[in-house]
């Protein structure tokens, strides 16, 4: 597929700009954690994912733009901000609504690139028929719509429920015979595999060939066997001859809920601190991506969705993107892409601010993620005293240095004030509402507001 215009374009070396239509396979997983795979120090045996980073480039400070799944996947899938979007929150079966639907997606974009586009898995952006995958750009879907703890856990195929509920057991495997089928009818035409998996998100679930196989319990089970999966769709790729024509990507969407790993980062699932946020990202692309590579250079995975236009020539949309093409990131580069910080979100309360190595926390609510509220309701606190934490040398949050680094304050500050008014106003009316709710100025750095 790369054709003799590609091979010249690898003559000028693995920095060059492609120039025709890559296929594209974006892997997402549900809540696992940044220390959960081989590549970012995990003992659940790993196998294929570990080849994919041999492969590959592994990225060791890709952030998620949300720590809870709806608003991450609109944000990877829109390259905007979920509070921009219409998803500041997760969503449930009973909602009648979900990702705006003005806004444009991957799939939309690549669909009008001539990609044949199938989202395989959870989708989690909108119940409703208008709201699926199938009106959102992608020719087929088949999966849970939303996550596997939620009632009636249906089992979907386009627009049709096929199962009600879901037997989750052979879920992963019924995934992977979808994708890796999707594959094969698609050769010689570009095409889009999205396979968001509903793993390892709570209740627990692995075929009978896995269950049992890990010391790490069902959680481990349950990895071995995505990593499984993954294999088989690598391995689909090389058999259908287009592994040098295609794009891989794995990630997930944020970190850990109550088991899994998230490696030395403070936090887990529903917390803006590392733990919560920052998630594994490899990609390959034989010949375009360098292999064995690591990049520490700071990404969000809302940059998925311009770099991928860009690399399958596609149209950028007409309202202004949050993410940026990183595809010098890709190639290997370690010198930090120029961007305005990386805003963090509870719902519309902005929490902290993520720009270059530096993590500025401006606020926080007066209930940790998941756990009952105060008596008097939960809040959202402004910080009187912003805790400054150096990610390069502090990755787990735990020394706060805004004493020693005020400028570093003072121009994190800046930016944010200029950002909020781009923002629609409940945002902008919740940071207002912060701001009057300050906490208390002996509360200690670190602490929750009480």
């Amino acid at each position: 597929m790369l054709g003799a215009l590609g091979a010249a374009a690898l003559g000028g070396g693995l920095q060059a700009a492609p120039t025709q239509t890559p296929n594209v396979v974006l892997i997402f997983c549900d809540d696992l954690g940044y220390g959960d795979l081989g590549p970012y120090g995990s003992k659940i045996p790993t196998p294929n994912i570990d080849r994919l980073a041999q492969d590959g480039i592994r990225f060791t400070n890709m952030c998620s733009a949300d720590p809870v799944c709806s608003p991450s996947r609109a944000a990877l899938l829109t390259g905007r901000y979920p509070t921009r979007i219409g998803v500041p929150r997760v969503l449930f079966p009973q909602d009648k609504d979900g990702l705006n639907l003005n806004e444009i997606t991957l799939a939309n974009v690549l669909k009008d690139r001539g990609y044949r586009t199938a989202c395989v898995g959870k989708w989690h952006l909108g119940r409703p028929v208008e709201y699926l995958p199938t009106s959102r750009g992608f020719d087929q879907y088949f999966g849970i719509p939303y996550s596997n703890d939620m009632t009636p856990r249906v089992l979907m195929k386009d627009t049709q429920v096929i199962e009600n509920p879901a037997k989750l057991d052979s879920l992963t495997a019924r995934y992977t015979q979808a994708a890796t089928e999707f594959i094969r009818a698609s050769k010689g035409s570009p095409f889009f595999l999205y396979m968001p998996h509903t793993f390892p998100h709570i209740p627990l679930a692995a075929s009978a060939r896995f269950r049992g196989k890990s010391p790490q319990g069902l959680y481990g089970d349950v990895i071995e066997e995505i990593d499984w999966s993954v294999g088989e769709v690598l391995k689909t790729l090389r058999e259908a001859g287009v592994e040098r024509d295609t794009l891989v990507m794995l990630s997930s969407d944020n970190g850990p809920w109550y088991q899994g790993s998230p490696g030395r980062l403070r936090g887990r699932k529903g917390s803006t601190y590392e733990g919560g946020v920052r998630e594994p990202f490899l990609a390959r692309w034989p010949g375009r991506i360098p292999r064995g590579k690591t990049t520490r250079a700071l990404a969000s995975l809302m940059d998925v969705f311009p770099t991928v236009t860009k690399v399958a020539g596609g149209k950028l949309p007409a309202a202004p993107l949050d993410g940026v093409d990183m595809w010098p990131l890709l190639t290997g580069s370690e010198t930090p892409i120029e961007r305005p910080p990386l805003l963090y979100f509870n719902a519309w309360d902005l929490q902290c601010a993520r720009w270059k190595n530096w993590k500025l926390h401006v606020s926080r609510h007066n209930a940790a993620a998941y756990s009952p509220g105060p008596p008097g309701g939960i809040h959202n606190f402004h910080l009187t005293r912003p805790e400054l934490y150096d990610l390069a040398n502090d990755p787990d949050e735990s020394y706060d240095v805004a004493a020693e680094r005020p400028e570093v304050v003072a121009q994190i500050q800046q930016q944010i004030a200029k950002m909020i008014p781009t923002f629609p106003e409940p945002v902008q009316k919740a940071y207002a509402d912060s701001k009057a709710r300050p906490s208390s100025e002996t509360m200690p750095a670190g602490a929750w507001p009480r």
